[in-house]
């Protein structure tokens, strides 16, 4: 039988959905439950925790990035050997990019096409009866989008939840939950969100408490019973096809951005993964036929990086006879020097001729579409990928490399060519989340 699925949503980023969502799942697995958590639109951070409190690979679905039949094999994979699906939106449930109806990258489009039903996550702070008016409003929004629950976030007092709960009674949508207000259940950020969730120092002890937070002030039998059997898939789609048949894939608190259906994608085509780690100053696979620098946190740890003599020379072997591709973070260390947020310069691979800082912050941030001017690692010439960026990096020099695509934004609008290439190295800020 399918797994339940249900769809946990709120009005605007900030209301506590991640809260919420970590809570439910660190409490369904300590009840024997198996539960997978998954995550609406481009996002790395969140995905990790999932994974470590459901002990299950975190995914990502993304209606704008990903086809229609990706969607569906991919949340039918997740639905396999599982008993409950919790995917949390990312900002609020209805944005998106204006556009194709169904593919704006909204969680609205995953609960129309999935038929998942959702439980509005809404911060009470500031307001009571009114969060009926606000629940009324998204319940009449879409008419495929159904809101089955509640759950009421920062509850002040017994008497500010049940002035809210006895107005959205009236409305005949039942409140599964009020979490009181309390912020030391929130985790740390810094400038791209959560910090990691492999860098947290007391991840269990954080999960237990949002399990009992859970237990204690909200029905989870109640909103599990209102998920809907998730359709099963036979279809096994590759978002991307693999760069090589055994890939050498950088991995570890610098280089953590890689995308888990891509990388599962590139493993159901064939292709092996071997895993290196830059910060131990380990250097790709020499047996390896492709190496993938995939995005993190490279400017936090640019001295270690630039003194890892192994990585470095390895790198430089490698990239000799292979091809090389680096996303967003990989794309800076290829480059020749990263300014840290000090000011300070640090010598990276040298393999592309640009240069970045994140001393001169400047946020790039979106949905995009590229279409590749040249045969690399993320496909032939003239292949069309969708995907996004978001990056506080600069590039203090452009450097004379070709460019590897032509790119627009997530509603076509024509930005250029991007990316750079020299030899069998390639890279660009882009990250890739599948071919249209």
């Amino acid at each position: 039988m399918s797994a339940r699925g249900i769809l946990i949503a709120a009005p605007r980023s900030g209301s506590g959905k991640t809260t919420v969502t970590l809570g439910l799942v660190a409490a369904l697995r300590r009840r024997g439950v198996k539960v997978r958590a998954v995550k609406s639109g481009p996002d790395y951070i969140d995905p990790a925790f999932h994974a470590a409190a459901s002990g299950l690979p975190g995914l990502n679905l993304d209606s704008f990035a990903m086809s229609p039949d990706l969607v569906d094999a991919l949340a039918g994979e997740a639905a396999q050997d599982t008993d409950v699906v919790i995917v949390e939106a990312s900002m609020g449930l209805f944005d998106g990019v204006s556009g194709t109806p169904g593919r704006t990258g909204a969680a609205a489009d995953l609960a129309a096409r999935l038929g998942l039903p959702v439980v509005l996550v809404i911060d009470v702070s500031g307001q009571s009866q009114s969060a009926a008016a606000v629940v009324r409003g998204f319940a009449t929004h879409d008419r495929q989008v159904h809101i089955v629950g509640v759950v009421l976030n920062k509850v002040a007092s017994e008497r500010h939840r049940a002035q809210a709960s006895e107005a959205i009674a009236l409305l005949g949508i039942p409140v599964l939950g009020s979490v009181p207000r309390d912020a030391t259940m929130s985790l740390p950020e810094r400038h791209l969100g959560l910090v990691q969730a492999s860098e947290h120092p007391a991840l269990d002890a954080h999960f237990a408490r949002l399990a009992d937070v859970a237990e204690a002030h909200i029905d989870i039998d109640a909103l599990v019973a209102l998920g809907r059997p998730l359709g099963l898939s036979n279809a096994s789609l590759v978002p991307l096809a693999p760069p090589g048949q055994r890939i050498a894939l950088a991995r570890d608190v610098a280089f953590s951005f890689a995308y888990e259906h891509l990388v599962a994608g590139w493993r159901r085509a064939g292709a092996e993964i071997v895993l290196f780690s830059p910060l131990a100053d380990e250097a790709p696979d020499e047996d390896c036929d492709a190496c993938w620098l995939p995005g993190g946190y490279p400017e936090l740890h640019a001295g270690r990086l630039a003194n890892a003599s192994t990585f470095i020379d390895g790198v430089r072997r490698f990239a000799q006879t292979r091809p090389v591709h680096g996303e967003c973070g990989g794309f800076m260390v290829l480059g020749a020097s990263i300014e840290d947020a000090d000011g300070v310069s640090h010598p990276m691979l040298g393999l592309l001729s640009h240069a970045t800082s994140f001393a001169k912050r400047r946020l790039n941030l979106g949905y995009r579409r590229a279409t590749t001017l040249v045969a690399s690692p993320i496909g032939p010439k003239g292949t069309k990928l969708r995907g996004h960026e978001f990056h506080y990096a600069a590039v203090t020099i452009a450097g004379d490399d070709a460019p590897l695509v032509k790119l627009a934004d997530g509603q076509g609008k024509e930005m250029g060519q991007a990316g750079s290439r020299a030899g069998l190295v390639s890279g660009t800020f882009f990250h890739v989340i599948a071919t249209e």
